[in-house]
């Protein structure tokens, strides 16, 4: 059945390069979501962009000593070029950095306003004497006071999750010069967080349908009550108060980030010449808006952008965040600073897309971190890709192609093996449609692949390479179906793997692109007609040398023992 869906994916920061931990974290599996739902026939908008005014790119800027829009405009044009090559498939991916969005976030910030979910008070902000200026949180790091995590932020502990303000720090210091800052007061605008706390235990208490990880967390945090939170800051880099007497300040990112969905959906309907068009996702109560994260960002998700929507009046509030757990490379956390990473952009230089977005999809972190190894990358790509799924598709089309006259053949009556086998391939779209509806993205591949597996046992039983010279319809028969299974294959994986499902369906003989099909079994098995021209076929996938493993765990600094 067809929906309406609106996907949001977290706003990575342009202040580096993504790395594979950036893409298993959020990306790939709204990807997968946004291809799944269009085969489907659903209604599909899926923004994000490039998060501009987070603190992370002006401590880039300052030790650079540049400004942080050319860290901007260092970015976000290899964001894009990367999302393109790894086939992440945006309807827009824009920036916090436009005028659309500044207009948001104002109209946003009067609402509240003049509702009175915003007030103004004096507070203590960390000030570094040795800087001379305030300090945004993630300025100031220091020992989180509830699990004793070194290198907790002032906004937030990567390691226990919870949300912080710098004076809750021990052990405080500025990241710039390691000095301890002074605590003085600057007045500010806060968001009247407390009012929504019986409301928002009410709505979570209602999604049964979250994953654990988020539904549980999301409890935890709210049952240990709301504080209000300051929504601005003494900055110069960032989206201004709309009112006078404010010029030094601006709007604080965690506040004006999460509102870039809301951005992003108008901006696109002005692209697409509908400046009204975003309401159909916000405003229509049947559409389903989902948001994908990292489990880092899942109270700014599940709480505090929630609580803003309530205050604003209107419009709709999450339907799901599945958010994931974190990817580990090669045992250790990814360390950026240390260089211990797999840049997504080098990769790319070096790989196809594919064989990542496998190994990601049947590896990705949905219930629990996982981990990232280049001997693991390499045995799935030459085990799983290679040797079942591509072997299969490769042999059969060969096969048919030099004996068949490069077309496909007519079958016969179809035996037991051969409605077996295409009972189980319509069973395998029937339990993938309900995985992927769910987003369990590990379950739906591999649902896929053992359906690969079972046609590859059905090949060997009947093994039409031997048939063909005694009974020749029987490899006809042989033949076609299996095709049949491939071309139900190609479905069931283009959400997954988009270019080599785009070669296989030109291999079938199908113009245009794969993702305009549809997710319909009948129709995958009706499109493989008898007399039907193939294309002359080729590998869809390549062995990878071991070699590999060693050559790239020793650009990361590290040799294979």
């Amino acid at each position: 059945m067809s929906e309406r869906i609106f996907i949001g994916v977290a706003w990575p920061y342009a202040n580096g390069p993504l790395h594979l931990g950036h893409v298993a974290g959020c990306y790939l599996a709204a990807d997968i979501f946004a291809r799944y739902h269009r085969l489907k026939g659903s209604d599909v908008l899926m923004v994000s962009g490039s998060d501009s005014h987070g603190t992370p790119i002006t401590v880039r800027a300052d030790r650079e000593g540049v400004t942080p829009e050319e860290i901007l405009n260092r970015y976000h044009p290899q964001f894009l070029e990367t999302w393109d090559k790894l086939g992440i498939s945006f309807d827009l991916f824009t920036s916090t950095h436009t005028e659309n969005h500044e207009k948001v976030v104002h109209d946003l910030f009067r609402v509240l306003l003049e509702r009175g979910y915003l007030y103004k008070k004096f507070t203590l902000l960390a000030y570094c004497p040795d800087c001379d200026r305030f300090l945004p949180d993630r300025y100031v790091e220091g020992v989180c006071p509830h699990c004793g995590f070194e290198r907790a932020r002032g906004d937030q502990c990567d390691n226990c999750g919870r949300t912080l303000d710098p004076q809750d720090l021990l052990q405080a210091r500025c990241v710039l010069s390691g000095t301890e800052p002074e605590f003085r007061e600057s007045e500010h605008f806060f968001l009247k967080l407390s009012a929504f706390q019986e409301p928002l235990l009410d709505w979570v208490n209602q999604q049964h349908h979250w994953r654990p990880n988020v539904l549980n967390f999301t409890r935890r945090f709210l049952e240990g009550g709301l504080k209000d939170r300051a929504i601005t800051r003494d900055l110069q880099w960032g989206v201004p108060i709309p009112l006078e007497g404010y010029e030094g300040k601006r709007i604080y990112v965690w506040f004006e980030a999460v509102t870039g969905y809301l951005s992003a959906a108008t901006e696109w309907a002005q692209r697409n010449g509908s400046p009204d068009g975003w309401q159909d996702y916000w405003k229509d109560p049947n559409t389903k808006s989902y948001y994908f994260i990292g489990k880092d960002n899942i109270p700014f998700h599940t709480i505090i952008w929630p609580a803003m929507l309530m205050a604003y009046g209107g419009l709709n509030l999450p339907y799901d965040v599945p958010a994931n757990e974190f990817l580990s490379l090669e045992g250790r956390k990814f360390s950026t600073s240390e260089n211990w990473a797999v840049w997504v952009h080098d990769y790319l230089d070096r790989y196809d897309p594919d064989p990542l977005r496998y190994l990601l999809s049947i590896n990705m972190p949905e219930s629990g971190d996982t981990d990232f190894s280049w001997a693991e990358f390499v045995r799935r790509n030459n085990d799983e890709l290679v040797a079942t799924y591509g072997n299969l598709v490769h042999r059969v089309l060969s096969f048919t192609y030099r004996n068949f006259d490069g077309n496909v053949p007519s079958p016969g009556p179809l035996g037991e093996l051969e409605q077996g086998l295409l009972d189980t391939a319509r069973a395998t779209m029937e339990k993938m449609d309900q995985d992927l509806h769910a987003c369990h993205f590990k379950a739906a591949i591999a649902g896929a692949f053992s359906l690969a597996q079972e046609a590859n046992r059905y090949l060997d039983t009947r093994a039409p390479w031997r048939s063909i010279k005694e009974d020749r319809a029987e490899a006809a028969t042989t033949l076609w179906c299996a095709i049949s299974v491939i071309n139900c294959l190609k479905v069931l994986l283009s959400p997954f793997l988009p270019f080599s499902s785009q070669k296989l369906h030109e291999f079938l003989g199908f113009d245009g692109r794969v993702e305009s099909g549809a997710w319909d079994f009948q129709a995958a098995i009706d499109a493989i007609e008898p007399g039907k021209a193939l294309r002359q076929p080729a590998p869809l996938y390549t062995k990878l040398d071991t070699q590999v493993v060693e050559e790239e765990t020793e650009r990361l600094g590290a040799r294979v023992a």
